[in-house]
């Protein structure tokens, strides 16, 4: 697959050629987890709908929820107004963090 070149021009990647992506549950608002996205991962996401991210430590794509079966269904996607970040609004269907957890910022609660 390949991006949109009007989309890939938008972005604006680190020097890794990567862009942050931020999950945000639909129905609750809660922001569950952030990943990595390359143009790639853009693309497969916005082809099947199902969140597909770039893992800097294996250095491969994954698919939320091929091997815990925790996926996420998305709804839209957006790109931050200078480039650097993507939404991703999902369904999301049991945890999003690798934890378990229904969000990766269940666990410390800094300022509140």
């Amino acid at each position: 697959m390949s991006l949109d070149p009007a989309i890939a021009a938008r972005l604006k990647r680190n020097e890794a050629g990567l862009v942050s992506a931020v999950a945000q549950e639909k129905s609750s608002g809660d922001v569950l987890m952030v990943a990595w996205m390359d143009d790639e991962a853009l693309a497969r996401t916005l082809e099947t709908r199902k969140g597909t991210y770039y893992s800097r430590s294996r250095q491969e794509y994954w698919v939320k929820g091929e091997t815990s079966g925790h996926t996420q269904y998305v709804h839209e996607v957006r790109l931050d107004c200078d480039g650097d970040t993507i939404l991703l609004v999902v369904d999301q269907q049991g945890g999003a963090c690798h934890t378990g957890d229904h969000t990766c910022f269940d666990a410390d609660v800094l300022l509140s």
